[in-house]
């Protein structure tokens, strides 16, 4: 029969255990304050945005600023229930222990290979977790909006607009 001494050791042992997984499942530390610069992103999501946007067009030439800018402008002009599943899908993605054992990236977003983040993607995509490719398919949709929704993206798509749209536009 365990003696008082090894029941106190035993709880004493488990919430030290508690304590180190709920730090461990904390998302990491924003790489910088929140400067306003967007209406719904914050510099954590901004990171992944710019990690992944290259690999899901195939292009490594992106203006990131600009694709990033597109997705916070996406987002922000979503329903209110729909950006709170994009805002915990961005919350996953952001917490290191989420990244490197649901996503697969070992280093951080800005650090990831490019190798790592395709295999990712295509994980992700051909998943047989519903969940799984419903959110590449967030990310694909998200990234993509914002790329093509760029007139800078238009010249390399061959895309102009009809002469009576561009009369309309200020």
């Amino acid at each position: 029969m365990p003696s008082r001494r090894r029941f106190l050791q035993a709880g004493a042992l488990g919430g030290a255990a508690l304590l180190l997984a709920a730090y461990g499942a904390m998302p990491a530390a924003d790489p910088a304050p929140a400067d306003g610069r967007w209406r719904w992103l914050q510099p954590r999501d901004a990171e992944i945005v710019a990690a992944l946007a290259p690999a899901i067009l195939g292009r490594n030439d992106l203006p990131l600023a600009q694709v990033i800018d597109g997705v916070d402008l996406a987002v922000a002009g979503l329903p209110p229930a729909v950006r709170q599943e994009v805002r915990q899908l961005f919350d996953l993605l952001g917490n290191r222990w989420a990244r490197r054992w649901l996503a697969g990236i070992r280093s951080t977003w800005r650090r990831a290979e490019p190798g790592e983040l395709a295999g990712f993607l295509q994980r992700w995509r051909d998943s047989r977790f519903l969940l799984q490719r419903s959110a590449y398919q967030a990310l694909h949709q998200l990234i993509g909006a914002a790329w093509y929704g760029n007139p800078a993206s238009w010249a390399a798509i061959g895309y102009r607009l009809p002469a009576g749209v561009m009369e309309m536009l200020p």
